[in-house]
């Protein structure tokens, strides 16, 4: 029975030659040592670097700028004693013994209204498109002409439109110095350039004078140059006309008629399409036209009978006597009245020489209402009498336009 050894393990030896673990004991005393040690020497390193730090001169206008702060912050400091009742209550300027003046000084950006207008006015584009305007020829090269149209550049006007037609001697034509009239094509480009053109000027000239002719019933007289399928072409004012060939009086030759001079009257003028459509066959009508006058008693023979009026020959022209100037009284049917190839008299009421077209009136012919519809055959007879007793309603009517 062995005997237990209390102390055994403290008589234990270790192996070789290992020392045992030493454990270090550091005091409350020690630490706050080691502490006041790594402060002091923090506190002489930021010394060091404040000693390197350069030193700030400070010049006159910084110092201004610090001692207007100092009287700012002392004046807010004089503020902090305000009550809250003293903030709230309004600013009355009155009560105040500094003076507000208001005063506008003139600096180097103020102008006048004048002199605003009049430096738009110098920069102002010159030159509208279709703007007519007058210019002097100062400069000709080989493919066109300069003009000076007044602007901070002049116009250019290329040698297609300088005028109608083909320009066998370009420089002949033209010289330096020459006035004209132009009209603006294109607007000014990056330069301050606008292209113009004579030739677009004549043209719109010519439809101004073709529109005005076609409104008045004119005829005029021109010279067939071409012919195609369907018609003759000719020249109007450099404009191209056509004949189409059912409007020519004998339109089964219309080939010979090249080289020769035909009356004609306008039948379509549309500048817009540059549409020109002439007719030989409306000359004449309107040659007869211009015959008649307004009240003129005239016969003829019922071509037509339609729903709202009849169409009368007058031995060329036809003219429509509406079923609104038939009679004043009430009619049923159209055919009560007249029928086709009747021969019947009636007033004319208007004249269209643009048109071609006659206006008929019957109605004024009676002496009382429904009078035609009752004893027809006495009014055609007294027709010259009673047209005679209109004529100065007539009269009255042509001095009113």
């Amino acid at each position: 029975m062995g005997v237990s050894n209390k102390n055994a393990q403290d008589n234990i030896q270790p192996k070789g030659n290992k020392k045992p673990i030493q454990v270090l004991h550091i005091s409350k005393k020690d630490t706050q040592k080691i502490d006041n040690e790594q402060t002091n020497s923090l506190k002489e390193i930021k010394k060091e670097d404040i000693a390197i730090k350069p030193q700030i001169i400070k010049n006159d206008s910084v110092k201004k700028i610090e001692d207007n702060n100092e009287n700012t912050n002392d004046f807010d400091i004089s503020q902090q004693n305000l009550t809250q009742q003293d903030l709230n209550r309004p600013l009355n300027l009155s009560d105040q013994n500094t003076d507000f003046q208001l005063e506008r000084t003139v600096d180097e950006f103020d102008f006048d209204e004048s002199a605003f207008l009049e430096a738009l006015n110098a920069n102002e584009p010159i030159g509208a498109t279709g703007e007519t305007i007058s210019g002097k020829v100062i400069a000709i090269e080989s493919d066109g002409l300069y003009v000076d149209i007044g602007g901070k550049a002049p116009g250019y006007m290329p040698k297609k439109e300088c005028c109608l037609g083909v320009i066998t001697n370009f420089k002949e034509k033209f010289s330096i110095g020459l006035e004209m009239e132009v009209l603006v094509i294109k607007e000014q480009n990056a330069d301050g350039m606008v292209t113009v053109s004579a030739r677009a000027l004549i043209l719109r000239q010519s439809w101004e004078k073709v529109s005005s002719s076609a409104k008045n019933g004119e005829l005029i007289n021109v010279l067939i140059n071409g012919f195609n399928r369907g018609g003759l072409t000719c020249d109007v004012d450099g404009l191209r006309g056509f004949i189409p060939r059912s409007q020519i009086e004998d339109g089964q030759d219309y080939q010979s008629f090249v080289g020769k001079t035909l009356k004609v009257a306008f039948l379509e003028v549309n500048p817009e399409s540059r549409k020109l459509v002439l007719s030989e066959k409306k000359a004449s009508l309107v040659s007869k036209l211009t015959s008649l006058e307004l009240g003129q008693l005239i016969e003829g023979e019922v071509l037509a009978v339609k729903p709202y009026g009849f169409f009368i020959d007058l031995g060329g022209a036809s003219g429509l006597l509406h079923q609104s100037s038939l009679t004043n009284g009430s009619i049923r049917s159209l055919r009560e009245v007249f029928r086709e190839g009747e021969m019947i008299k009636a007033l004319i009421s208007e004249i269209d020489l643009e048109k071609g077209r006659i206006g008929l009136n019957t109605a004024l012919l009676e002496n009382s209402a429904g009078e035609l519809i009752i004893d027809k055959q006495k009014v055609m007879q007294e027709a010259t009498e009673r047209a005679l007793k209109t004529k100065a309603l007539f009269d009255k009517k042509e001095q009113d336009k």
